[in-house]
């Protein structure tokens, strides 16, 4: 925690506005949104081919079984069998929708050093790359789930606080014997 928080405090980020109206710089949170790597959508397009390129901090969300499909497109790009035309520009990839993608393959074996002495090997770089895309779609979730546990936990003690008190309440009731004297 205090390794991302340090990484975070690394960058500036415009916050504000102050009292007087003013936007300003700050250093980095863990909870600050990714930086837009583009000025405006012309030049994402002029950068990217003419294709203005996803917000990929939603694609684990966005896709069905999201993480399985980031993974497996990161990993699956292939010369494309015999029969299949790809125009210029693009690449085959079986995991993309139609096969053809604008994105060149992005992961090569050693295109990192791991501080931990982690072999840099392309299944390991785009096990990373899914496990980041999908903090980055829900930064939240580990202390969503963990204030759901807590609830849960909660509501079972108050559960079992409950049944306790009924039944000590009622026992009084529950084990009182009614004799009925039908005869006088």
């Amino acid at each position: 925690d205090e390794e991302v928080q340090a990484m975070a405090a690394e960058t500036e980020v415009e916050d504000g506005p102050d009292d007087e109206g003013n936007m300003f710089l700050r250093s980095g949170k863990p909870s600050d949104a990714l930086p837009i790597p583009y000025a405006n959508e012309q030049a994402a397009r002029y950068a990217n081919g003419g294709a203005n390129p996803p917000d990929l901090t939603l694609i684990v969300d966005g896709r069905e079984n999201g993480q399985n499909y980031v993974f497996s497109l990161l990993l699956g790009y292939k010369e494309p069998p015999a029969g299949i035309n790809i125009r210029e520009g693009l690449y085959y990839n079986p995991y993309f929708a139609g096969g053809a993608i604008a994105m060149p393959k992005m992961l090569v074996s050693g295109g990192v050093e791991y501080d931990d002495g982690t072999p840099a090997i392309e299944s390991q770089m785009a096990k990373d790359v899914t496990t980041f895309l999908t903090w980055a779609a829900q930064p939240e979730h580990d202390e969503r789930k963990l204030l759901g546990a807590k609830f849960i936990t909660g509501t079972l003690l108050l559960l079992l606080a409950l049944t306790y008190q009924k039944n000590l309440a009622w026992s009084v009731i529950k084990s009182r014997k009614v004799v009925l004297d039908v005869l006088n």
